[in-house]
């Protein structure tokens, strides 16, 4: 079928511009650097039992009392806790303070989390700490103990913790934009939209398993929810087709009640899309097909280096031959073979190829956090489009399913370098994530894909 979702143009298909829910909450949130202090326990079973049965406001205008002004709270002794926390020797290491103060947030968000009507609030909770203090002037018995608190509150603003809450803010907000291109707001603020990057977005090694478990929920449920709006849409926009081909126009939204796109891409970038990871792309094989060819021909491989050989062979063909001859092909080729040469006469086993692909991502991603250098990314992408550019990185994928998790930090990494940037400068950017999240949807996720096959 050679329509495309608008059968408005028969144009060539228009490529993406360039360049288990938590179970509840418990009050033993201790953390690696040091043994959870009897203050620090005092303070987390306080805030555990308040926010059962105090109103979200409450807590907020609590937290902001303990946490930000320092002084005034119902409870003198909890506060007395908090003096002790802040001018520990423990608080003095880098950190330690962050892990606690963010721990006691996830005490009200773990509660928080569970019931839709009350997800304003944690973003209310988020903004209030960094907020000033009202009375700014400290010139209370206490002044020592303020200023080492505010010191400390500031520093925890600009800590990784701080930014996670931020970025989860993001993830619970439901008004995400949908089925229009975004323009001038931060690229953090489509997070939502990206399943594939909460593990790596929304958690750190000093999460909880509660954090973890309230990511990992939601993940679940976007996932999911993207899964049917993408099944729905596409349903509909080829039942309008086939009913536009007996219908007029005019009559079709009587008969059809319309679907919005769930993806910032048009119509035909969808169609494109959808067409390039569900049908045959290269010679005559579906991604899928090809990934059980190399599979099949790997296992009788000699040896470590005859692998290598013919994971560049099968990784070529997802290249643009002119672009490949220019100077691309070359460097892949000499990463794969300066890829653990000491084994390349050893049989081939899991632990070479899952480390083979997954340093392939270091080439043709992002290098790492500290150094996320992506040039060759951005040039394969100017060079021959997004489309051809995320099929090359699903090839590797689909024949170690295991790196999976290693692609998703890329992205992750390249999200997070770009995330303070206005999306109007990053389209090449949104369009790859939007691209990727189908891609990942189709070869991992749960739709039925035998409809659509037949349009693809």
């Amino acid at each position: 079928m050679n329509h495309y979702f608008d059968f408005s143009t028969q144009k060539p298909v228009e490529q993406t511009p360039i360049p288990k829910r938590a179970t509840g909450v418990t009050a033993n949130y201790s953390h690696n650097p040091h043994s959870l202090s009897q203050d620090e326990q005092r303070v987390y079973n306080h805030l555990l039992q308040l926010v059962q049965t105090e109103s979200p406001s409450d807590m907020i205008e609590r937290c902001r009392t303990l946490f930000i002004e320092g002084k005034g709270y119902p409870e003198p002794e909890i506060l007395s806790a908090i003096d002790k926390i802040t001018l520990s020797k423990q608080a003095q290491a880098i950190e330690e303070f962050d892990f606690f103060l963010n721990r006691c947030c996830h005490i009200l968000i773990n509660r928080w989390h569970m019931q839709p009507q009350l997800h304003f609030a944690i973003a209310e909770l988020v903004t209030m700490l960094d907020s000033e203090p009202v009375g700014s002037r400290t010139t209370s018995l206490r002044y020592r103990e303020i200023k080492r608190l505010r010191e400390l509150v500031h520093r925890f603003i600009k800590s990784e913790q701080y930014l996670i809450l931020r970025r989860f803010t993001q993830v619970i907000n439901q008004n995400t934009i949908e089925g229009n291109r975004p323009a001038q707001q931060p690229l953090m603020t489509l997070i939502r939209r990206y399943p594939y990057l909460y593990e790596h977005c929304l958690m750190n090694e000093d999460s909880t398993y509660e954090q973890k478990e309230t990511v990992r929920h939601f993940q679940a449920e976007v996932q999911k929810k993207f899964e049917i709006d993408l099944s729905h849409y596409v349903t509909y926009k080829v039942r309008r087709i086939q009913i536009s081909q007996k219908t007029p126009q005019t009559d079709i939204n009587r008969i059809l009640r319309p679907v919005n796109n769930p993806t910032l891409l048009s119509d035909r970038q969808l169609y494109s899309t959808l067409k390039q990871f569900i049908g045959k792309t290269e010679c005559g094989c579906t991604y899928n097909e090809l990934a059980q060819k190399f599979v099949t021909y790997s296992s009788c491989a000699n040896n470590f280096r005859d692998f290598k050989d013919g994971l560049y062979e099968y990784l070529i063909t997802s290249v643009d031959e002119q672009y490949g001859k220019r100077q691309f092909n070359q460097r892949l080729y000499k990463h794969l073979q300066n890829t653990m040469p000491q084994a390349d006469f050893k049989k081939t086993n899991e632990f070479l190829i899952v480390r083979t692909c997954s340093q392939l991502f270091n080439l043709l991603v992002v290098h790492n956090q500290v150094s996320p250098q992506h040039s060759t990314f951005l040039d394969l992408i100017t060079s021959q489009g997004t489309l051809p550019t995320i099929g090359l990185l699903l090839k590797i994928v689909l024949i170690c399913r295991k790196v999976k998790p290693y692609l998703e930090k890329k992205f992750a990494i390249l999200f997070n370098h770009y995330e303070s940037s206005t999306t109007d400068g990053l389209t090449w950017l949104v369009g790859t994530l939007e691209q990727l999240n189908i891609a990942m949807t189709i070869n991992f996720g749960n739709m039925d894909l035998s409809f659509f096959k037949k349009f693809c």
